[in-house]
């Protein structure tokens, strides 16, 4: 990677988006990444308003508009609320990306394991990501059409000895987006895409990641580094784009070659 400056292209132009986990990190990076492109986005967020405040003013300054979106993800009714607040704003809505998802971040152990962390992961990763899928993908099928990206994680190639249960949670993705894909098939597309390690707010913080880690994973990734969020909001994206068109129910890696997944 020699330049950290990522192409901006219309692909969204006149298109609604909806990214949850929005006020932060890699979902913020998305949003402002789809309005970039001409796109009305969505600002999903839980907790953290201000962040996500940030992302909605960063989404004007980029030459869109967007509105902000509050609810967990865990609760099917409050999905629905945001339902039908988002399409009530919209009238439609083009694409969602299930960006949001529980790292288990402080756990740097498998050791470590209780039970309210592995709920928390469960509730968020797998029931969130299946809810949301669930009910928006309905209403995009009503609406005759629609893309659904879901955020897994290159986690599953190599399993997480520090948090089994994010692992866990991050295949049931795959098996909810082969589900969904094929139940709302041929209207609505939905797909996984994989980032690897990016170097977030919430990574740099990490024990872990101060202590070594980063320099011994840089080593052993082929393209030598760490990018930002920014730098793969766009790879995420083009799973909603004509370009990807006939692609369905797939998972697409981006980490710099880190697990060389193939056939």
């Amino acid at each position: 990677m020699t330049d950290s400056t990522p192409q901006i292209y219309p692909r969204f132009a006149g298109k609604t988006v909806l990214v949850t986990g929005a006020g932060t990190g890699f979902g913020a990076e998305i949003a402002v990444r789809a309005a970039q492109e001409g796109g009305r986005v969505a600002v999903h967020y839980r907790s953290s308003k201000a962040g996500a405040e940030k992302t909605l003013e960063r989404i004007r300054e980029a030459g869109s508009d967007g509105i902000l979106v509050q609810g967990d993800i865990g609760s099917w009714a409050e999905i629905r609320r945001m339902a039908d607040e988002v399409f009530a704003a919209f009238g439609v809505l083009d694409v969602l990306v299930n960006n949001v998802g529980d790292v288990s971040s402080e756990q740097m152990s498998w050791r470590d394991l209780t039970q309210e962390a592995l709920d928390a992961v469960v509730d968020v990763d797998v029931k969130g990501t299946l809810l949301m899928t669930h009910e928006f993908g309905e209403r995009m099928l009503e609406q005759g059409h629609g893309n659904i990206i879901n955020v897994g994680s290159t986690v599953i190639v190599r399993g997480s000895p520090r948090a089994p249960q994010y692992a866990a949670a991050k295949y049931a993705i795959l098996g909810i987006t082969k589900s969904y894909a094929k139940v709302l098939a041929p209207a609505v597309r939905v797909n996984t895409f994989a980032p690897g390690f990016m170097e977030t707010e919430r990574l740099l913080e990490r024990e872990d990641w101060k202590s070594g880690r980063r320099e011994v994973l840089i080593s052993q990734t082929p393209m030598g580094v760490i990018p930002p969020p920014e730098f793969v909001a766009g790879t995420c994206l083009w799973l909603a784009t004509d370009e990807s068109a006939h692609l369905t129910g797939g998972y697409l890696l981006a980490d710099g070659g880190f697990n060389m997944v193939g056939a």
